[in-house]
């Protein structure tokens, strides 16, 4: 199943979150162990620049594995991640059109 969780984050934490985007990087790449992330960014101002937190489509099998990924990433941990919002996506949603240019995955992941 698909899920868009959305993750406002404390401003102010700007300093917090550099120190963490690494680790944040690791964690969203390993999907920690329990969801696949489709696709993934910064939420920011108008600007483009100014954060405001992070957003992700993820294939998972349940909404407790949503937020158990977004409690172990380092910028929750860390305090900056206000609020975790996850929503279903319907079951119409066509992930393989996230990225157009990319092959859809086969069954055996190539």
């Amino acid at each position: 199943m698909y899920w868009l969780m959305v993750c406002p984050h404390h401003p102010g934490k700007d300093v917090d979150r550099s120190a963490n985007r690494d680790a944040h990087r690791a964690h969203v790449a390993s999907g920690g162990g329990l969801v696949r992330v489709l696709i993934g960014s910064a939420l920011t101002g108008d600007d483009g620049a100014s954060p405001l937190g992070n957003f992700g489509v993820i294939e998972a099998d349940s909404r407790d594995d949503v937020i158990a990924f977004a409690k172990g990433d380092p910028y929750f941990r860390a305090g900056i991640v206000a609020d975790v919002e996850v929503t279903a996506l319907a079951n119409t949603f066509q992930a393989h059109r996230i990225d157009p240019m990319t092959p859809p995955r086969m069954a055996n992941g190539t």
